[in-house]
């Protein structure tokens, strides 16, 4: 996706109040986000962590302390699966196989 394009949708989640939406910050730097959204019926949840600050449990960090934040359930993940990482991040918050696909999985937490 290119910059204006992704600028363009995340100015457009800063100004729809039903999306939560929360920057994860690292020794005084912007290291991602994490933010969830209604779909349809569903209360879904997604984040993504720069590059350079894998590796480090930034991730389960930044999602563990938004779900104390947010107090909607359930709520749902998609992850590719072949990102292991990002995987072991929900199982690290609690959240446990929903459906299980080729290419992605979905993820559930209840409580």
């Amino acid at each position: 996706m290119d910059r204006g394009l992704f600028m363009r949708h995340w100015e457009g989640n800063m100004k729809n109040k039903a999306v939560i939406l929360r920057a994860i910050v690292f020794k005084d730097k912007v290291a991602g986000h994490v933010l969830s959204w209604k779909e349809k019926y569903d209360q879904k949840v997604g984040y993504w962590i720069g590059r350079e600050y894998w590796g480090r449990g930034i991730a389960s960090s930044a999602l563990a302390e938004f779900l104390k934040d947010v107090k909607i359930r359930p709520l749902y993940s998609h992850v590719a699966n072949h990102n292991m990482a990002s995987r072991r991040v929900l199982e690290k918050c609690g959240f446990v196989i929903l459906d299980e696909g080729k290419k992605e999985s979905v993820y559930k937490l209840n409580s």
